[in-house]
């Protein structure tokens, strides 16, 4: 006898669930410094085009695929059709290798929320300090095992009792803190130049890098090619409306992101005196460069306090997605309870996540492909399997099991207002596209192209 399958409450246990998953550390940090690097408004309005068509062409897919097969990634493509088994398989790489580094990183948040908490933002202003805490053995380690140890006990607690309700607390405070910071920021003197250079088109910005990084970015925005989406949508009830949660999911990261660069590019701004070369800093502007903003604001260690809670929570959400999807797909391999798989996860991700932690100290002897091995797991994942299991979900949807089989599902809750869209970029637009950023990925990893 099959055993039941766990399920969330309703609409918005999903819809807030699936959008804790999509509003991480991608929208936090990664969305800013690209808007910087690519122009601000164009760079703003290209993404929001590209995640209402392409991104919400995906996301339908996967979370329908999820639902009608009721399985995690691996049984939801061998279910459908036998010999496509290994594009689940391939799926399933991708949290195994993403979610270890990611509690790494999401460590050093727990670490620079505790030095603001306790006033001493001033002391994170220095060059030093990042690149000193990184590069120590023991204290990175601690707040990486803090961090795992907080989003195992999420998932040990299960769908309903553990994810679900810790995304109806912590994304309304997501919100609530995104707020009070932009207007924060935004109310300083010296914000509306920033905020104007965020907000703003211009045409001359507009080109295929622009392009290119924006679909890029979807995937870090949205968990898509993950088996996250497959994974929540396996618990997602027929009679929610699935069409009307994918549009919520979008709208929580197209705000969340927004409000992101809101926060960041002005604040920025006023600190470096309208140089935009201070937004290129990339990932390090969060632990870098905005600890000196904040330190130059007037109430500067509770606004860095209040920032990095905020993205502490961003990256707690997306982390519980990941190791869910992974406990998930052992769940329906393996017949054992919930409690012992995540144990074992646990322990697996410590293991693998100590030597990415190490590859920046004791260990940065370890070079591949000129990369460290947290930099290196990263490029695996997000550069080269992830736009492959687009391109095969796109290529099993759209040729192998046919858009019709999910229009069908998703017309079971509501009607289907956007199915001629959804049609037309599962078969046509996006397989192209994703050929197209992996391409660029490659070629700009091997320096032969620099976006």
């Amino acid at each position: 006898m099959e055993k039941s399958r766990s399920s969330f409450s309703g609409k918005i246990g999903f819809v807030m669930a699936a959008a804790g998953s999509a509003v991480g550390l991608g929208n936090i940090w990664r969305f800013p410094y690209l808007a910087a690097k690519y122009g601000g408004g164009m760079f703003l309005l290209v993404y929001i085009i590209i995640a209402v068509t392409f991104g919400f062409t995906l996301m339908t897919a996967e979370i329908a695929l999820g639902r009608k097969t009721g399985l995690s990634v691996i049984g939801a493509y061998k279910k459908l059709n036998k010999k496509y088994a290994f594009i689940g398989w391939l799926s399933a790489l991708v949290p195994v290798l993403i979610f270890s580094y990611y509690c790494v990183i999401g460590g050093w948040i727990l670490k620079y929320f505790a030095v603001s908490a306790s006033n001493n933002v001033r002391e994170a202003t220095n060059d030093t300090f990042f690149t000193n805490f990184i590069s120590q053995i023991g204290e990175p380690i601690f707040w990486f095992a803090l961090f795992l140890a907080l989003t195992s006990l999420i998932v040990l607690l299960g769908v309903q009792k553990g994810i679900e309700r810790a995304s109806k607390v912590i994304m309304p405070a997501l919100i609530v803190l995104s707020v009070i910071i932009t207007i924060f920021v935004v109310t300083r003197e010296g914000a509306l130049e920033g905020v104007l250079y965020y907000i703003t088109p211009n045409l001359k910005d507009f080109n295929a890098n622009t392009v290119l990084a924006a679909m890029g970015q979807l995937f870090y925005s949205m968990s898509l090619a993950m088996g996250i989406m497959v994974t929540y949508g396996s618990y997602m009830k027929r009679s929610v409306d699935l069409e009307k949660s994918v549009k919520q999911i979008e709208i929580f990261d197209i705000a969340i992101a927004f409000v992101a660069g809101l926060m960041i590019v002005p604040s920025v701004f006023i600190f470096s005196g309208g140089d935009t070369a201070a937004l290129s800093a990339g990932p390090s502007l969060m632990f870098i460069t905005m600890p000196k903003v904040f330190n130059e604001m007037w109430m500067g260690g509770f606004v860095s306090a209040l920032f990095f809670l905020l993205v502490f929570f961003a990256a707690l959400t997306s982390a519980v997605s990941l190791m869910e999807t992974v406990v998930s797909i052992i769940s329906d391999k393996l017949k054992i309870g919930r409690n012992t798989i995540c144990v074992i996860v646990f322990v697996f991700s410590l293991i693998i996540g100590i030597p990415c932690s190490l590859g920046f100290g004791a260990w940065d002897f370890v070079n591949i492909m000129g990369m460290t091995i947290l930099d290196f797991f990263d490029f695996i994942s997000n550069n080269i399997l992830m736009p492959i299991v687009a391109f095969l979900t796109c290529i099993f949807v759209g040729y192998v099991i046919k858009p019709k089989t999910l229009i069908d599902e998703v017309k079971l809750s509501s009607k289907f207002k956007r199915e001629k869209l959804f049609t037309i970029v599962i078969k046509y637009v996006a397989p192209f596209c994703i050929l197209a950023i992996l391409a660029t990925s490659i070629l700009d990893v091997l320096g032969v192209l620099h976006l």
